[in-house]
């Protein structure tokens, strides 16, 4: 009797043990989601320029994440962990091209603040993945005017201003993730940025 009640506690430890895992295991799964539907090249164009990626939307979306350090999100490698994206722009002569890679909240699908979100640019041209923009808070980056060299409207996120004196493109990835120094306070958390680009010629 003594040896059939070690049995049962025994099976009863290793069927806690399994289910604490599968717990651990759907939590960490749910840390990311990303927006990635689609596999289509799409292309916004903007006089010269042009952005294309192979979502099928051009933005980045945060569900239910969990906060991290920056060493933790500038490493981020999964395929649904980042969004990566092309802009080139097409010159004839010698003209110059000011072109900015800006960033739009969207607010009916955002319901973390901006002081809780970080993004991160980096240059992908040859699988480099060099940094362009260090970890910053959404709430951080600076806004555009209107004013803009590139033409950008105003009310809109600078990720990334530079500019084209020739036909070529440069390709970028972005990620995002939650502040390590945001407390998460409810179970639905979300958070979406619209990437866009705009570019005009410099004055001659």
């Amino acid at each position: 009797m003594k040896d059939n009640n070690n049995s049962k506690q025994v099976l009863l430890s290793v069927l806690g043990v399994a289910i604490l895992v599968v717990a651990v295991v759907g939590v960490s799964f749910a840390a990311f989601s990303y927006s990635k539907t689609g596999t289509q090249v799409n292309t916004i164009t903007t006089g010269t320029i042009s952005m294309s990626y192979d979502e099928g939307d051009n933005a980045i979306n945060l569900t239910n994440a969990l906060p991290m350090t920056d060493e933790v999100g500038k490493a981020l490698s999964d395929t649904n962990q980042y969004f990566d994206f092309t802009v080139g722009a097409n010159i004839t002569g010698t003209a110059t091209i000011n072109y900015a890679i800006t960033a739009t909240k969207v607010e009916g699908e955002s319901t973390l603040p901006d002081t809780a979100v970080k993004v991160y640019l980096t240059d992908m041209d040859g699988t480099a993945d060099d940094q362009i923009l260090a970890p910053t808070k959404v709430s951080e980056l600076t806004a555009t005017t209107g004013s803009e060299p590139s033409g950008t409207p105003s009310g809109q996120f600078i990720l990334h201003t530079d500019t084209f004196n020739a036909t070529s493109s440069h390709d970028f990835r972005l990620r995002m993730w939650v502040a390590d120094d945001y407390v998460v306070t409810g179970d639905s958390q979300s958070y979406k940025l619209k990437v866009n680009v705009y570019g005009a010629a410099a004055a001659q």
